[in-house]
């Protein structure tokens, strides 16, 4: 089937509705290794007593079906690739409950048949109960086999500068071995994170640690160095995907102070000085 830029621009995504548990709280913040090198200091997050959700647990919240592989998309899964991640927190996430995702195609932007396109993947995320909006999460994703759609040329959002200084301060975290295994036990089964066959078919050694599992450690970051561990602090989080992570990996997140209440940041593999995730923008409130 043709990738069509007006047939995937308005592209019915059913809305999905998910409930979840203290217990699955506390899976994603153990999945993005909180507890791993310090437990006391993430207590919050990983015990139910007066449990905390981690605000970038909107990711994964109220997905939806994986309609980008239907086939009569036309788009080529071979050719996609997660490129970049925009989280705005409206209202803090309880640490149980049910919502309701409704997500759409923002926008599909074309760099040409040889370049492909960028599709802008959105999803806002409710109370169920109450109808509040909590989040609104925006995946960038390139397709770089969907050129010459025929979408807006023009438009995309700008990667936030990083200062051409050192960084004001920086935080380390430790991931585990068998991180992507646990990480997946929020919703991403993809078997690039798990299964070596299908990871070496895409040219790695062994399975790599999921892009949104290190979107989540650099979260963690920014609630320590700038929040002071406080999730309702947190309001937006937005950054590039650079280069892939091991499992097992060190991550130190770079963060330079910009403005009252707003940061930028980048976060590097500490054993080979290789930058994973750039172009940070972190916005808190004071």
């Amino acid at each position: 089937m043709a990738f069509e830029y007006e047939k995937i621009k308005n592209w019915p995504i059913p809305e999905d509705i998910q409930s979840y548990s203290a217990n699955d709280t506390i899976l994603y913040a153990l999945g993005i290794a909180a507890g791993a090198g310090n437990p006391s200091e993430d207590l919050p997050f990983i015990y139910e007593m007066n449990l905390k959700a981690f605000p970038t647990m909107a990711v994964v919240l109220a997905t939806g079906p994986m309609w980008v592989a239907d086939p009569a998309t036309g788009i080529d899964l071979t050719k996609l690739l997660h490129g970049e991640q925009y989280l705005t927190i409206h209202k803090p996430l309880p640490s149980h409950g049910r919502v309701r995702g409704v997500s759409f195609v923002e926008e599909i932007y074309d760099k040409g048949v040889e370049k492909g396109s960028v599709m802008m993947l959105s999803r806002k995320i409710y109370d169920d109960e109450s109808n509040e909006l909590l989040a609104t999460t925006t995946s960038g994703v390139f397709l770089r086999g969907n050129g010459g759609c025929g979408g807006p040329s023009e438009g995309q959002p700008k990667p936030h500068p990083l200062p051409e200084r050192d960084p004001d301060t920086y935080i380390d975290f430790i991931t585990r071995e068998e991180q992507a295994a646990i990480y997946r036990l929020s919703g991403d089964s993809n078997p690039l994170h798990i299964d070596p066959k299908f990871a070496a078919m895409g040219g790695f050694d062994r399975p790599i640690l999921h892009g949104l599992c290190s979107f989540g450690i650099a979260g963690r970051a920014i609630l320590k160095a700038v929040c002071n561990n406080d999730p309702n602090r947190l309001k937006t989080l937005n950054l590039r995907f650079a280069s892939p992570v091991m499992p097992g990996d060190t991550l130190r997140t770079e963060i330079w102070e910009e403005a009252p209440g707003q940061v930028a940041f980048r976060v590097k593999v500490l054993e080979t000085d290789t930058v994973v995730l750039t172009n940070g923008l972190a916005e808190f409130s004071l």
